[in-house]
């Protein structure tokens, strides 16, 4: 007699699904006009802050424009002073698109990192030459174009390499000397424009009188003044970097032939622009020097955290016991690489405001650099040596 056992049947397992890459252009265009709203949005606000709503979308246009770089032609003049704030921002954003994007098309090799930074740099050149063309003639669209696209080519570029693993695998090939360097020098110049931040602050609120007097004049009401105090914020940035540069040595300019150094102070005819009220009038004297040791302070505070770190991953096992050559050697070289990055931020910082006597505003930038790589290599050394005796015995 045949079994009449019921067969068993098993439960379907579901499968997981599968996901799939998004087409490179519709991710780069979601992330693109979105990055860009973000930046772009606070300063209509702003805009219509310091001028009429009516005025503000032609004005915050060419602003948001200028943050990017992006020269203005205002009849014979040129404006080219940019907010560094607007430009932190802008770049963040863009950045931010440049991994969603290479996250999107899940790029794992360089081509597909390229591909979604390029991706990204079209649609953000497309963006700015948009802009330009609806603000003419004080922008260009070709130019407003190649200034977005160049832009956004560098900063969506580090956002996809890195979200694609390759900036990793890139830095694990790197020599630890150089790693420590790459590190220490950056450390050391965030460390010096914050202490230019810090001072510009200060001398800007113990000159707090003259500049709300300063702001009074403008007799813009109560939303006016707060609108042109946030404009002067967005240009904080580029005080901090005039201020480093004052406490290096070589200083700044506002306007052509004049200097605001330590050493020496030559003014003549300012804007009327309530964050110039903290310029000084004189050298520095009585304790004024002091405030000159704060770059080396910053080297010498990154030196410290460098031996700091490498001794601490010594004693987890992770490297090797550095050795003086090493330490020394990797405290040295962070003074071109601190340098280098104190020389893009005077650089950035500075730009004309016509083409008359404000046409040159800010420090020279290889001046600020070399001086700054001296500085920061002398510090970074003395505190290195120091720590390296110390945590030894």
């Amino acid at each position: 007699m045949a079994s009449t056992t019921p067969e068993v049947t098993r439960p379907a397992v579901p499968r997981p699904p599968v996901r799939r890459r998004a087409p490179v252009l519709l991710a780069a265009t979601v992330t693109t006009v979105w990055a860009a709203l973000v930046s772009y949005l606070p300063v209509l606000i702003l805009a219509g802050l310091v001028t009429s709503w009516r005025s503000a979308f032609r004005f915050g246009t060419a602003g948001w424009l200028l943050g990017h770089g992006v020269p203005l032609a205002v009849g014979d003049e040129r404006v080219g002073l940019v907010p560094l704030a607007l430009s932190v921002l802008a770049g963040w954003r863009v950045n931010r698109a440049g991994v969603h994007t290479a996250r999107a098309i899940r790029a794992r090799t360089p081509i597909q990192a390229v591909l979604a930074a390029g991706s990204v740099a079209l649609v953000y050149a497309g963006l700015g030459a948009l802009c330009a063309n609806l603000v003419k003639p004080l922008a260009t669209p070709v130019g407003a174009g190649l200034w977005f696209g160049g832009f956004a080519v560098v900063l969506a570029g580090i956002g996809a390499v890195g979200e694609s693993g390759l900036l990793e695998r890139l830095a694990g090939r790197l020599p630890l000397l150089v790693l420590d360097a790459l590190r220490t020098g950056t450390v050391a110049a965030l460390l010096v424009l914050g202490a230019g931040a810090a001072v510009a602050g200060v001398a800007v609120a113990v000159s707090g009188g003259q500049a709300s007097a300063t702001l009074a004049t403008f007799h813009a009401g109560v939303l006016g003044q707060a609108g042109l105090t946030l404009l002067c914020l967005v240009y904080a940035p580029n005080l901090a970097a005039w201020s480093a540069a004052y406490l290096i040595g070589p200083g700044f300019a506002v306007g052509v032939g004049t200097t605001v150094s330590a050493g020496k102070v030559s003014l003549g005819a300012l804007p009327a622009a309530p964050v110039l009220a903290g310029l000084p009038d004189s050298a520095v004297a009585g304790l004024g020097p002091l405030l000159l040791v704060l770059p080396v302070a910053g080297g010498m505070a990154a030196g410290w955290l460098l031996v700091r770190r490498r001794l601490r991953l010594a004693a987890e096992g992770q490297t090797g016991v550095p050795g003086w050559a090493e330490l020394l050697g990797a405290a040295a070289l962070a003074g071109p690489v601190g340098g280098g990055l104190l020389a893009m931020a005077a650089w950035a910082s500075g730009g004309p405001l016509g083409s008359g006597r404000l046409a040159v505003i800010g420090p020279v930038g290889w001046q600020v650099g070399l001086v700054g790589a001296v500085v920061i290599a002398l510090g970074a050394v003395i505190a290195g040596t120091a720590t390296q005796v110390l945590m030894r015995r």
